[in-house]
């Protein structure tokens, strides 16, 4: 499943052909997805502008000048495609094929953006374990996709002491518990196993081990609140991780898996200088856990 970095890549390719722009018309090619779409889907939409692009956790947002909100999540193969001027960009060689089997091509936005220019945006999904649903903007933040959400990894109030809060008394893994979205929203299995490999602490451990007094920080949650942010940003940076069938709006490849230090090593030189261990991998609550038992402790 695509994680944060990749949606918000997904969602600044978007932005530019989205933002401004009117949508003409909708084509809805079948009746569901993961779930079924709103009643009156493309009707609602047609003629609507399209004021800001979002993202809360996962979830990509559409904001139009009225209601209602439109809230989209990619699920396990979901893709956007921007076909402009009757041509498609798709530039790049992939490391895994992205699907373009029209097909799959289940919802198409037809746009019309400031200076006349006309755009089509696919939404293409071979698993149809995607989907997309409405909501009031005044209500948004409760709605049962986004209520309950925790704090967001991408910024500066995610820091050693709300770290040590969250995790205090918690006797659930590590890994579980930065996996919990109801205390960090869109962290993943990937970027998990990163974070914790450049904080040097081990997936093993509980999280509760790490939380210092209430109202205080210590270096093990300092160090894993600023890998945390870091790797979030990294990825972003370099485009997100194209595994098996993850692409940026534009189709082109995410390269940050060029990047990563134990996640899918397995049986390679840990890259830590001076560590000298073995990248394991091990299995928690049905994920693999990729990690250097020699330095992360």
């Amino acid at each position: 499943m695509p994680e944060l970095p990749e949606v918000e890549t997904v969602r600044r390719g978007l932005q530019p052909v989205f933002e401004g722009s009117r949508i003409v018309r909708v084509e809805q090619r079948r009746a569901d997805l993961r779930f079924p779409f709103p009643a009156a889907f493309a009707e609602r939409l047609t003629d609507r502008s399209v004021v800001s692009l979002g993202r809360r956790a996962k979830y990509l947002t559409m904001h139009l000048d009225r209601d209602p909100v439109l809230i989209c999540h990619l699920g396990m193969s979901g893709s956007f495609r921007i076909l402009s001027g009757g041509t498609q960009a798709m530039p790049g060689q992939f490391h895994h094929e992205r699907s373009r089997n029209e097909a799959h091509d289940h919802v198409v936005f037809h746009l019309l953006d400031r200076t006349g220019g006309e755009h089509r945006v696919v939404f293409n999904d071979p698993r149809r374990f995607g989907f997309m649903l409405f909501a009031d903007a005044a209500t948004l933040h409760e709605h049962a996709s986004l209520a309950g959400l925790g704090i967001e990894p991408t910024g500066n109030a995610l820091d050693g002491r709300l770290l040590g809060d969250l995790f205090r008394g918690r006797r659930a893994p590590l890994k579980a518990a930065l996996l919990d979205q109801r205390l960090i929203a869109g962290l993943g299995n990937i970027y998990v196993c990163e974070a914790l490999w450049r904080a040097g602490l081990s997936p093993r451990r509980t999280a509760g081990s790490i939380a210092p007094a209430p109202g205080r920080s210590n270096l093990r949650c300092d160090r894993l609140a600023g890998a945390i942010r870091e790797v979030i940003a990294d990825a972003i940076a370099a485009g997100g991780s194209s595994l098996r069938d993850h692409a940026q709006a534009d189709g082109s490849l995410g390269y940050f898996q060029h990047s990563f230090s134990v996640y899918d090593r397995e049986g390679q030189p840990c890259p830590r200088p001076g560590c000298g261990g073995t990248v394991s991998r091990i299995v928690q609550s049905g994920r693999s856990t990729f990690y250097c038992p020699a330095c992360q402790r």
